[in-house]
Protein backbone atom coordinates (compact mmCIF):
# COMPACT_ATOMS: atom_id res chain seq x y z
CA UNK A 1 0.00 0.00 0.00
CA UNK A 2 2.53 2.30 0.40
CA UNK A 3 4.77 2.19 -2.94
CA UNK A 4 1.20 2.68 -4.35
CA UNK A 5 0.81 5.74 -2.08
CA UNK A 6 3.84 6.61 -3.46
CA UNK A 7 3.92 6.11 -6.92
CA UNK A 8 0.35 7.64 -7.64
CA UNK A 9 2.05 10.27 -5.81
CA UNK A 10 4.60 10.90 -8.38
CA UNK A 11 2.11 10.88 -11.08
CA UNK A 12 -0.01 13.60 -9.58
CA UNK A 13 2.98 16.07 -8.75
CA UNK A 14 4.43 15.23 -12.63
CA UNK A 15 0.98 16.37 -13.80
CA UNK A 16 1.15 19.30 -11.65
CA UNK A 17 4.93 20.51 -12.29
CA UNK A 18 3.99 19.50 -15.94
CA UNK A 19 1.10 21.99 -16.29
CA UNK A 20 4.06 24.72 -15.82
CA UNK A 21 6.10 23.79 -18.89
CA UNK A 22 3.94 24.77 -21.72
CA UNK A 23 6.95 26.43 -23.15
CA UNK A 24 8.72 23.43 -23.43
CA UNK A 25 5.66 21.26 -25.00
CA UNK A 26 2.47 21.87 -25.30
CA UNK A 27 1.51 18.86 -23.98
CA UNK A 28 2.00 21.12 -20.61
CA UNK A 29 -1.41 23.65 -21.68
CA UNK A 30 -3.13 20.44 -21.87
CA UNK A 31 -2.28 19.69 -18.08
CA UNK A 32 -2.93 23.91 -17.38
CA UNK A 33 -6.35 23.49 -18.41
CA UNK A 34 -7.21 20.92 -15.51
CA UNK A 35 -4.25 22.55 -13.20
CA UNK A 36 -6.84 24.08 -10.29
CA UNK A 37 -7.89 20.19 -9.85
CA UNK A 38 -4.93 18.48 -10.15
CA UNK A 39 -3.43 20.62 -7.73
CA UNK A 40 -6.41 19.92 -5.37
CA UNK A 41 -5.29 16.04 -5.76
CA UNK A 42 -1.68 16.80 -5.28
CA UNK A 43 -2.03 19.18 -2.42
CA UNK A 44 -4.82 16.08 -0.67
CA UNK A 45 -2.76 13.02 -1.64
CA UNK A 46 0.65 13.91 -1.26
CA UNK A 47 0.38 14.57 2.71
CA UNK A 48 -0.42 10.98 2.93
CA UNK A 49 2.58 9.95 0.70
CA UNK A 50 6.02 8.03 2.54
CA UNK A 51 8.27 11.19 1.45
CA UNK A 52 9.66 13.32 4.07
CA UNK A 53 7.90 16.08 5.82
CA UNK A 54 9.20 18.50 4.64
CA UNK A 55 8.76 17.50 0.81
CA UNK A 56 5.48 16.84 1.25
CA UNK A 57 4.55 20.12 3.26
CA UNK A 58 6.26 22.20 0.48
CA UNK A 59 4.28 20.54 -2.61
CA UNK A 60 1.48 21.00 -0.72
CA UNK A 61 2.27 24.75 -0.15
CA UNK A 62 3.31 24.71 -3.57
CA UNK A 63 -0.09 23.46 -4.44
CA UNK A 64 -2.12 25.81 -2.03
CA UNK A 65 -0.22 28.94 -3.87
CA UNK A 66 -1.42 27.43 -7.57
CA UNK A 67 -4.71 27.37 -6.61
CA UNK A 68 -4.71 30.53 -4.48
CA UNK A 69 -3.57 32.31 -8.10
CA UNK A 70 -6.43 30.79 -9.88
CA UNK A 71 -9.26 31.48 -7.52
CA UNK A 72 -8.36 34.59 -6.94
CA UNK A 73 -8.97 35.81 -10.38
CA UNK A 74 -12.78 35.03 -10.20
CA UNK A 75 -12.72 38.16 -7.25
CA UNK A 76 -10.05 41.00 -8.78
CA UNK A 77 -12.14 44.48 -9.39
CA UNK A 78 -11.31 45.25 -13.48
CA UNK A 79 -12.38 48.95 -14.17
CA UNK A 80 -14.82 49.65 -17.16
CA UNK A 81 -13.37 50.60 -20.43
CA UNK A 82 -15.27 53.07 -23.17
CA UNK A 83 -14.67 50.68 -25.90
CA UNK A 84 -17.67 47.42 -26.08
CA UNK A 85 -16.60 44.06 -27.26
CA UNK A 86 -19.19 41.08 -27.45
CA UNK A 87 -17.40 37.94 -27.52
CA UNK A 88 -19.66 34.62 -29.07
CA UNK A 89 -18.59 31.67 -30.31
CA UNK A 90 -22.06 30.94 -31.82
CA UNK A 91 -21.80 27.38 -32.55
CA UNK A 92 -22.00 25.74 -35.87
CA UNK A 93 -25.72 24.98 -35.58
CA UNK A 94 -27.30 27.63 -33.29
CA UNK A 95 -31.08 27.65 -33.91
CA UNK A 96 -31.68 30.91 -31.70
CA UNK A 97 -30.27 33.90 -33.38
CA UNK A 98 -33.26 35.64 -33.21
CA UNK A 99 -32.37 35.71 -29.61
CA UNK A 100 -28.92 36.55 -29.58
CA UNK A 101 -29.41 39.06 -32.02
CA UNK A 102 -31.56 40.47 -29.48
CA UNK A 103 -28.92 40.33 -27.06
CA UNK A 104 -26.70 41.85 -29.14
CA UNK A 105 -28.49 45.28 -29.46
CA UNK A 106 -29.53 45.17 -25.59
CA UNK A 107 -25.79 45.19 -25.05
CA UNK A 108 -25.11 47.63 -27.74
CA UNK A 109 -21.54 46.96 -28.25
CA UNK A 110 -19.32 48.43 -30.65
CA UNK A 111 -17.62 45.47 -31.99
CA UNK A 112 -19.01 42.05 -31.78
CA UNK A 113 -16.27 39.01 -32.73
CA UNK A 114 -17.69 35.53 -33.79
CA UNK A 115 -16.48 32.17 -34.40
CA UNK A 116 -18.11 29.26 -35.74
CA UNK A 117 -20.18 30.95 -38.34
CA UNK A 118 -21.99 28.86 -40.71
CA UNK A 119 -24.57 28.57 -43.30
CA UNK A 120 -26.97 27.75 -40.64
CA UNK A 121 -26.33 30.44 -38.38
CA UNK A 122 -25.46 33.53 -41.24
CA UNK A 123 -28.70 35.34 -40.53
CA UNK A 124 -27.40 36.92 -37.31
CA UNK A 125 -24.63 38.83 -39.65
CA UNK A 126 -27.37 39.75 -42.10
CA UNK A 127 -29.87 40.62 -39.51
CA UNK A 128 -26.99 43.27 -37.87
CA UNK A 129 -25.95 44.90 -41.11
CA UNK A 130 -27.90 47.94 -40.27
CA UNK A 131 -26.16 48.53 -36.79
CA UNK A 132 -22.95 46.82 -38.16
CA UNK A 133 -22.51 47.84 -41.57
CA UNK A 134 -18.40 47.07 -41.68
CA UNK A 135 -18.13 43.29 -41.28
CA UNK A 136 -15.34 40.84 -42.28
CA UNK A 137 -14.80 36.83 -42.35
CA UNK A 138 -12.54 34.52 -43.38
CA UNK A 139 -12.67 31.01 -43.24
CA UNK A 140 -11.37 28.54 -40.82
CA UNK A 141 -12.75 25.03 -42.95
CA UNK A 142 -14.57 24.55 -45.71
CA UNK A 143 -18.23 25.03 -43.72
CA UNK A 144 -17.20 27.60 -40.55
CA UNK A 145 -16.03 31.25 -40.46
CA UNK A 146 -14.58 33.42 -38.11
CA UNK A 147 -16.03 37.39 -37.87
CA UNK A 148 -15.96 40.79 -36.99
CA UNK A 149 -18.66 43.18 -37.07
CA UNK A 150 -17.97 47.19 -35.93
CA UNK A 151 -20.14 49.96 -36.24
CA UNK A 152 -16.78 52.06 -36.56
CA UNK A 153 -15.37 52.37 -40.07
CA UNK A 154 -12.69 49.51 -41.70
CA UNK A 155 -9.33 50.60 -42.87
CA UNK A 156 -7.54 47.24 -43.26
CA UNK A 157 -8.34 43.25 -42.89
CA UNK A 158 -5.88 40.61 -42.10
CA UNK A 159 -7.32 37.32 -42.68
CA UNK A 160 -5.24 33.98 -41.98
CA UNK A 161 -7.42 31.29 -43.89
CA UNK A 162 -7.60 27.81 -42.16
CA UNK A 163 -5.91 29.16 -38.88
CA UNK A 164 -8.97 30.49 -37.47
CA UNK A 165 -7.99 34.34 -37.21
CA UNK A 166 -9.98 37.92 -38.82
CA UNK A 167 -8.56 41.13 -37.93
CA UNK A 168 -9.72 44.33 -38.47
CA UNK A 169 -8.53 47.85 -38.79
CA UNK A 170 -11.16 50.42 -37.20
CA UNK A 171 -11.58 53.85 -36.70
CA UNK A 172 -12.97 54.49 -33.57
CA UNK A 173 -13.27 58.38 -32.25
CA UNK A 174 -10.73 57.53 -29.50
CA UNK A 175 -8.28 56.38 -32.45
CA UNK A 176 -7.19 53.53 -34.74
CA UNK A 177 -6.76 50.24 -33.57
CA UNK A 178 -6.69 46.29 -34.59
CA UNK A 179 -9.82 44.08 -33.60
CA UNK A 180 -8.51 40.17 -33.81
CA UNK A 181 -11.51 37.46 -33.88
CA UNK A 182 -10.26 33.85 -32.83
CA UNK A 183 -10.95 30.35 -32.63
CA UNK A 184 -8.38 28.85 -31.32
CA UNK A 185 -7.98 24.77 -31.83
CA UNK A 186 -7.69 22.49 -29.21
CA UNK A 187 -4.91 21.99 -27.13
CA UNK A 188 -2.40 19.03 -27.63
CA UNK A 189 -2.55 16.06 -29.31
CA UNK A 190 -4.24 18.81 -31.03
CA UNK A 191 -2.94 21.69 -33.11
CA UNK A 192 -2.89 24.76 -30.87
CA UNK A 193 0.89 24.97 -30.67
CA UNK A 194 1.16 24.78 -34.34
CA UNK A 195 -1.56 27.31 -34.79
CA UNK A 196 -0.15 30.02 -32.11
CA UNK A 197 3.16 29.59 -34.60
CA UNK A 198 1.55 30.57 -37.58
CA UNK A 199 -0.49 33.55 -35.58
CA UNK A 200 1.78 35.18 -33.14
CA UNK A 201 4.16 36.57 -36.33
CA UNK A 202 1.04 38.49 -37.39
CA UNK A 203 0.87 40.57 -34.50
CA UNK A 204 4.74 42.37 -34.89
CA UNK A 205 4.38 44.43 -37.43
CA UNK A 206 1.56 46.15 -36.35
CA UNK A 207 1.75 49.82 -35.63
CA UNK A 208 -1.44 50.30 -33.76
CA UNK A 209 -2.85 48.84 -30.33
CA UNK A 210 -4.31 45.37 -30.68
CA UNK A 211 -7.88 44.07 -29.00
CA UNK A 212 -7.96 40.25 -29.14
CA UNK A 213 -11.24 37.90 -28.46
CA UNK A 214 -12.38 34.82 -29.30
CA UNK A 215 -12.59 31.16 -28.49
CA UNK A 216 -9.32 30.19 -27.35
CA UNK A 217 -9.76 26.74 -26.44
CA UNK A 218 -7.18 27.33 -23.50
CA UNK A 219 -7.10 28.79 -20.02
CA UNK A 220 -5.32 32.69 -19.44
CA UNK A 221 -2.52 30.95 -17.75
CA UNK A 222 -1.46 29.07 -20.40
CA UNK A 223 1.67 29.04 -21.93
CA UNK A 224 -0.03 29.88 -25.18
CA UNK A 225 -2.18 32.37 -24.02
CA UNK A 226 0.44 33.99 -22.33
CA UNK A 227 2.32 34.31 -25.41
CA UNK A 228 -0.53 36.47 -27.07
CA UNK A 229 -0.46 38.31 -24.27
CA UNK A 230 2.92 39.68 -24.68
CA UNK A 231 2.98 39.33 -28.37
CA UNK A 232 -0.14 41.95 -28.61
CA UNK A 233 0.49 44.13 -25.44
CA UNK A 234 -2.81 43.58 -24.35
CA UNK A 235 -4.48 42.21 -20.27
CA UNK A 236 -7.24 39.91 -19.88
CA UNK A 237 -10.54 41.90 -19.30
CA UNK A 238 -11.70 40.30 -16.03
CA UNK A 239 -12.79 39.08 -13.57
CA UNK A 240 -12.36 35.14 -14.28
CA UNK A 241 -15.48 32.97 -15.31
CA UNK A 242 -16.35 29.61 -17.10
CA UNK A 243 -17.89 30.08 -20.33
CA UNK A 244 -17.66 26.34 -21.77
CA UNK A 245 -18.08 22.65 -20.17
CA UNK A 246 -15.99 19.89 -20.92
CA UNK A 247 -16.75 16.66 -19.25
CA UNK A 248 -18.33 17.98 -16.35
CA UNK A 249 -15.47 20.34 -15.73
CA UNK A 250 -16.20 24.34 -16.01
CA UNK A 251 -13.54 26.49 -17.90
CA UNK A 252 -12.86 29.58 -18.29
CA UNK A 253 -11.75 29.60 -22.40
CA UNK A 254 -13.39 32.92 -23.70
CA UNK A 255 -11.33 35.91 -23.37
CA UNK A 256 -11.12 39.55 -24.67
CA UNK A 257 -7.53 41.39 -24.31
CA UNK A 258 -7.24 44.86 -24.44
CA UNK A 259 -4.10 46.91 -24.03
CA UNK A 260 -5.15 48.68 -20.91
CA UNK A 261 -7.60 45.54 -20.26
CA UNK A 262 -11.31 46.26 -19.34
CA UNK A 263 -14.18 44.59 -17.19
CA UNK A 264 -15.82 41.61 -19.03
CA UNK A 265 -18.91 39.91 -17.76
CA UNK A 266 -20.66 36.36 -19.34
CA UNK A 267 -23.85 36.52 -21.57
CA UNK A 268 -26.24 33.81 -21.75
CA UNK A 269 -25.50 30.54 -23.99
CA UNK A 270 -28.71 31.95 -26.46
CA UNK A 271 -28.00 28.06 -28.91
CA UNK A 272 -24.60 27.92 -28.11
CA UNK A 273 -22.45 25.44 -25.68
CA UNK A 274 -20.43 28.47 -25.02
CA UNK A 275 -21.17 31.82 -23.03
CA UNK A 276 -20.46 35.37 -24.67
CA UNK A 277 -18.72 37.79 -22.77
CA UNK A 278 -19.16 41.72 -23.03
CA UNK A 279 -16.26 43.26 -22.35
CA UNK A 280 -15.84 47.17 -21.64
CA UNK A 281 -12.00 47.43 -22.58
CA UNK A 282 -9.59 50.09 -22.40
CA UNK A 283 -7.50 50.38 -25.75
CA UNK A 284 -5.99 53.81 -25.04
CA UNK A 285 -4.61 55.12 -22.20
CA UNK A 286 -7.43 56.61 -19.96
Amino acid sequence: MPGTVSIVAYVLAAAFFGSFAGAFHPLGDSLAVFRLPIAVAVALWVIWSPWPAWLRWSIAVLCLAAMTQIVAQKYVSHPEGPVTIYQKNLLFQNDQVEALAADIRASRPDIVTLQELTSRNAPLVRDLRAEYPHQASCALVDWARVAILSRWPVEGEICLEGQGIVGIQVASPQGTFWVFSLHGAWPWPHEQASQMARILPVFEDLEEPVVIAGDFNMVPWSFALRSIQRSTDTTRAGPLFSTFTKMGAPLPIDHVYAPQGGQASPRPLLGSDHSGVLAKVFVFEP
